[in-house]
């Protein structure tokens, strides 16, 4: 099971604790602010009140032990800042950090975070779906329950047809193209059969293309 560590619960941040902990994840969700903590407590694995500011507070926490933490604070440079050089010294493995605007991005991005996202163009939701499927290459939100994946071909699904796999019936999504290389098939048919290397580009509710992406 991944496991997570997202600092900072405002609306990005608690929506992206959630959603995360709903797709299967271990979450400990972190804010300074104890009625923010009460709200989200039932939502997620752990609720924690704490001073992310301080590496000591985080090291207690054990954010150390978790494959990613992501820095949701956002409107305080400094803050972000601080705890994001606080991570890298606990020698977390992956560190994402929010930020307001493409300065901000800048700076994070140089003090270690490994990828920083502007929520206008990061979605919490959209973000939650790519962190926890580990085979999904590129996502588009579409609605509120659909969107279109690129996957890299399952490993059981190698050497079988589109026919065979019946993604329709058994995932109730679809297969709309095949990426190969450089070279994209539309034309596909219930033989066309699934090569190692290949991409699929598949269209379906969050929760079927998560199931297909963690094949």
């Amino acid at each position: 099971m991944d496991t997570f560590a997202v600092i900072g619960l405002g609306r990005f941040g608690s929506r992206l604790a959630i959603d995360l902990c709903n797709y299967g994840a271990e979450v400990i969700a972190v804010d300074s602010d104890q009625d923010i903590v009460d709200k989200i407590g039932d939502s997620v694995s752990v609720a924690i009140c704490a001073d992310a500011r301080n590496k000591a507070v985080l090291e207690k926490i054990g954010v150390q032990n978790c494959d990613t933490v992501i820095v949701a604070i956002g409107s305080d440079l400094g803050v972000s800042a601080l705890v994001t050089m606080n991570l890298k010294e606990l020698g977390i493995k992956r560190i994402i950090c929010k930020a307001s605007d493409e300065t901000n991005r800048t700076i994070l991005s140089k003090l270690g975070a490994d990828t920083v996202v502007i929520p206008e163009h990061e979605l919490a939701h959209k973000l939650a779906v790519k962190l926890t499927s580990h085979g999904v290459m590129d996502f588009i939100e579409i609605s509120d329950k659909y969107g279109i994946d690129e996957i890299a071909v399952p490993k059981e699904w190698v050497g079988k047809t589109i026919g065979q796999i019946d993604v329709r019936a058994k995932y109730s999504t679809n297969i709309i193209a095949i990426k190969n290389g450089d070279t994209v098939n539309v034309q596909l048919t219930p033989d066309t059969v699934l090569e190692e290397g290949f991409v699929l580009l598949m269209i379906g509710t969050y929760d079927a293309l998560k199931r297909i992406g963690n094949l």
